[in-house]
């Protein structure tokens, strides 16, 4: 199931943006041109990983310093050690839809 959740023009380069889409909170990243999806929770104090800065491509948890890689959710750096969920991401006309049912 696809679901429209935000404009590509409200997406800044190096910034996080909570969206929830159902039961799921996903936090959303523009780096390099691309828009990544990762689960908003920090698999280690369930911190929001959209609150955290970004560095290349790793999110730093606001809490405890994890990082995680937006590509594949999983954690670069202790006390993290679980990866969190990715999603798959498609841009059309400059709108950004996440496909829930293909939750990785």
């Amino acid at each position: 199931m696809s679901v429209h959740v935000a404009s590509l023009k409200n997406l800044e380069e190096g910034t996080g943006l909570r969206v929830d889409v159902g039961e799921h909170r996903v936090a959303l990243f523009r780096v390099a041109d691309q828009v990544y999806a990762i689960g908003d929770r920090c698999s280690h104090a369930e911190a929001s990983l959209a609150e955290g800065e970004i560095f290349g491509y790793d999110v730093e948890c606001p809490w405890h310093g994890s990082e995680f890689d937006v590509r594949t959710g999983t954690p670069a750096s202790l006390p993290a050690i679980r990866s969190v969920p990715i999603y798959d991401v498609e841009i059309v006309d400059g709108e950004v839809y996440l496909e829930i049912g293909g939750v990785l």
